[in-house]
């Protein structure tokens, strides 16, 4: 018997986020649907130098009044935006914070820049306020893992607790190798996604150094970000967590749990020819590993969520990927970048997108780009979502693409439950 008869199938039970509009997942998926940005021009509070970048932060989130005051007290605001995210998700997917958790439960979690805040308040108080002495609870804010080791003590899931950062494909790959998990039988459910506080003055300054942020200023700062557009000048930072309960199907059903729908592939290549220029050869393997994994043809696509960022470079080469998997389909495949709305989470983009693709199974919905007037000549090819979204379409299957630094490329395809 093949490992593809083998596998279990996994189904997505409970989405949960933090995001700047302060609602849940439907509402905030309700407001994408409008084209609504939530995309500003962000003043940096406690920048050196004066800083103000088109960003999107989550400005109504409070941690303590979420978290509690001692568990937010010992964390980076990408732990608690994290954390924050999979207790949502969690209660979505109908189980209880006491007693809830199981030593076959897992997570896994994807950060690209982990606790850049703890270390950045360090280094301030080192080079800038003379300290001799860092916090003594430094290390454990900053880490890496923080976020995932807080989700699995406070839910009590005693299964492998995994932190993936590999950039922008961080928390896509950590739904993916959640997946894995689960069809392997070495867990029954996994809370899986990502979280991301990159507003730092560093982070900002880094990559505006690279000459790949948007600008903008206070009228025009919220359709900074335009992926595939004529003229479209770059990304925009953004911050927030998400997650997904992903859950073995029969122990989903078992429950009487709400299915949104089914993670069934998934698919990871490397570009191996550039730190930071991406290629379509590669990202066009890992769709179609996604695909072939999935049991889906081209032609049963109906909705692709691009990693579209609004770089000059990215955008055409992620539409090429698409004109060579999809072929003649491509012209007729809804392509959408919702980044264009909730900017760019970098380690956390990937569970973002995934949650919206699940949710556009699942309301059969279809997010558009917003701002995007124009098709760059370099960007055409697929059917661009303009203007607010489609409405009413029956969808078979949808998949997330994410694309990262360093070359590494995560595609995750989703099956609708009907």
């Amino acid at each position: 018997m093949s490992n593809a008869v083998c596998r279990r199938r996994v189904a997505v039970t409970g989405v949960g986020l933090v995001n700047p509009f302060g609602g849940n997942a439907q509402d905030f998926f309700t407001r994408l649907m409008g084209g609504e940005s939530a995309i500003r021009l962000y003043h940096h509070p406690a920048s050196p130098t004066p800083l103000a970048q088109p960003a999107m932060s989550c400005p109504q989130f409070d941690a303590e009044a979420v978290l509690g005051r001692p568990l937010a007290a010992v964390t980076d605001r990408y732990s608690q935006l994290g954390i924050a995210a999979a207790f949502s998700a969690w209660e979505d997917a109908g189980l209880p914070r006491q007693g809830g958790g199981s030593d076959e439960y897992g997570v896994s979690w994807g950060t690209g820049v982990g606790g850049t805040l703890t270390f950045e308040k360090g280094y301030t108080d080192f080079y800038v306020h003379n300290k001799d002495r860092a916090s003594p609870l430094s290390v454990v804010l900053a880490m890496n893992n923080a976020a995932a080791s807080h989700i699995s003590i406070a839910l009590g899931l005693g299964a492998a607790c995994l932190t993936y950062s590999v950039a922008c494909s961080s928390s896509a790959i950590a739904i993916g190798e959640a997946m894995r998990r689960i069809q392997g039988g070495e867990s029954d459910l996994v809370v899986a996604g990502g979280s991301e506080a990159p507003l730092s003055f560093s982070v900002m300054r880094a990559w505006e150094g690279m000459r790949v942020v948007a600008q903008g200023n206070e009228e025009t700062a919220y359709r900074a970000c335009r992926p595939f557009q004529a003229g479209r000048t770059g990304l925009v930072l953004s911050e927030g967590g998400a997650a997904l309960v992903l859950e073995e199907w029969e122990h989903a059903k078992a429950r009487g749990a709400h299915i949104y729908c089914e993670l069934a592939g998934y698919g990871q290549s490397s570009d191996h020819t550039h730190l930071v220029k991406p290629d379509a050869y590669g990202q066009t393997r890992a769709i179609q590993k996604a695909l072939r994994e999935a049991g889906l043809e081209p032609t049963d696509i109906g909705y692709i969520n691009a990693h579209g960022t609004a770089t000059r470079e990215g955008d055409p080469v992620e539409i090429d990927a698409l004109r060579r998997v999809f072929g003649g389909h491509a012209e007729k495949l809804p392509v959408s970048a919702t980044k264009s709305m909730h900017g760019h989470m970098l380690g956390a983009t990937g569970a973002m997108e995934a949650l919206i693709t699940v949710l556009a199974l699942a309301r059969s919905e279809i997010p558009p780009t917003a701002h995007l007037e124009e098709v760059a000549a370099d960007c055409q090819g697929v059917r661009h979502v303009m203007g607010e979204g489609l409405r009413n379409i029956t969808l078979k299957a949808a998949v997330s693409n994410s694309f990262a630094f360093g070359g590494s490329n995560a595609v995750l395809a989703f099956k609708a439950t009907t």
